[in-house]
């Protein structure tokens, strides 16, 4: 059977409009926002606007024996939805209903097109919050989210977004629907096959619903800003938090390169102070004097580590743009050429280790690398700025992103936090899990999907 009748079918099912095969308009479908990842020309790209029209799209892939890769906004940094040559990508920003907002039992039902953001704002007029926050959460989207297991800046006290899910409807190979999960609290019933599709990218079945769990609106947050004039110290003051067991609902950490990057973007000066190696952020959601005592121990923890600046204050205006500051960094770098982010997660206590081996890599290639990072949880995001002019630079960028991560396994890392493996990680995943671990998932995904059509390449390699 030709590819000219898996088009004609596809459109016969979903209508002309929703599948594109303009080499100009899919190749805009084709990758995500990792350079370094490999990419490939689509059949076509779908974009179906319902259920059924993902099973029509499957079904009639499954016929035709063609692969798809799934595929949200595009924001990931891993090439999991990019394109392979010859596939189908399915894209389900169509699929953009918040389904129920049931505040009684703290949930809601959203389909996989819903950006972050959006759903982030419309919970919240009911009193709740959805914690997972990436960087791109004004534009990602939710199945995005799901099939990378996306993090963010709220991790350290309210986890992943795994944490967050109670069930999901998921699109099979054969085209059937599995629903897996409930909207109970607690629930042991089989086998916990939600956890199994969040984060895998795409690999096993097609995310259609998921039904997650909201928390009670938080207190408006008080902000901490620390500077060190080493990292080490920032360092021991992270692992003293954590010892001493103390939650914020946020600790973020800046190396010395992207402070001076974020200031110059801003300009403005953040009273670090030209010596400064170190700036942790930190915020406390639990208001009032709950909130102002966390801080006051985070204060102590950190003057006690040696903190040449700590900062508190109540004021809303004045945390946003303290926390501006972090945020901005990928934007700052810009100033400099492109970057290259990188995505490793150590043990707590190790994370100035890997700061300083970020440096030496630094200097190795002859590169900037800025490091900031979620201290609260060890998920650092070291970013490498080249010229996109240069191919020697793109070279030299592309040795040190995996110099980081050979640093970061063996500081008993690993190789992604919050991105993902997708198709620029998969050797790494190799080396992290093992013979047997990759044996067990070639064989979860063999019986999940015997065809190998559900993006064939991201994370291993059958």
């Amino acid at each position: 059977m030709s590819n000219d009748a898996l088009v004609t079918r596809l459109r016969e099912h979903l209508g002309k409009a929703a599948v594109l095969t303009d080499s100009d308009v899919t190749d805009a479908y084709s990758r995500d926002m990792m350079p370094l990842a490999p990419v490939g020309k689509p059949l076509a790209v779908v974009l179906p606007s319902d259920v059924e029209g993902v099973q029509a799209v499957v079904k009639a892939c499954a016929e035709f024996e063609v692969p798809i890769v799934p595929r949200g906004a595009g924001s990931g940094l891993s090439g999991a939805a990019n394109a392979i040559d010859g596939c189908v990508v399915l894209v389900l920003t169509k699929l953009d209903q918040i389904v129920e907002i049931d505040a009684g039992n703290r949930l809601a039902v959203v389909q996989p097109g819903v950006v972050n953001l959006d759903f982030r704002n419309a919970v919240e007029k009911h009193g709740l919050f959805y914690p997972p926050d990436p960087s791109s959460y004004d534009w990602c989207t939710l199945g995005g989210n799901l099939s990378t297991n996306a993090g963010g800046l709220c991790c350290v006290k309210y986890g992943v977004t795994t944490d967050s899910v109670l069930g999901l409807e998921v699109v099979l190979a054969d085209g059937s629907i599995l629903k897996t999960g409930r909207r109970t609290v607690k629930g042991v019933a089989g086998y916990d096959l939600a956890r199994l599709f969040v984060g895998s990218e795409g690999t096993l079945g097609v995310i259609t619903q998921a039904t997650v769990a909201l928390k009670p609106l938080p207190q408006a947050p008080s902000t901490f800003v620390a500077g060190f004039s080493s990292t080490e110290a920032a360092g021991e003051a992270v692992a003293r938090v954590v010892r001493e067991g103390l939650v914020p609902s946020l600790l973020e950490i800046m190396d010395a390169t992207s402070i001076k990057a974020a200031e110059a973007y801003l300009k403005t000066d953040l009273g670090a102070g030209s010596d400064c190696k170190a700036l942790l952020l930190a915020q406390s959601d639990s208001g009032g004097e709950v909130a102002r005592r966390e801080l006051a121990a985070l204060e102590q923890i950190c003057v006690d580590c040696g903190a040449d600046l700590a900062y508190a204050t109540d004021d809303l205006e004045e945390g946003k743009m303290l926390l501006q500051a972090r945020r901005v960094v990928l934007s700052a770098l810009e100033l400099y050429g492109v970057w290259l982010t990188d995505d490793v997660c150590v043990p707590r206590t190790r994370i100035a280790e890997l700061i300083a081996g970020c440096e030496r890599i630094s200097e190795e290639v002859g590169l900037r690398i800025a490091v900031v990072g979620h201290a609260g949880d060890g998920n650092m995001h070291p970013t490498i700025v080249y010229s996109p002019d240069s191919e020697d630079e793109f070279a030299r960028a592309q040795k040190a992103f995996d110099a980081i991560l050979e640093v970061g396994l063996s500081l008993g890392g690993t190789v992604t936090g919050e991105h993902g493996v997708g198709k620029i990680k998969r050797e790494w995943l190799a080396r992290e899990i093992g013979e047997v671990g990759l044996r067990v998932h070639r064989q979860i995904k063999q019986a999940l999907d015997p065809q190998n059509l559900f993006n064939p390449g991201s994370m291993f390699s059958l």
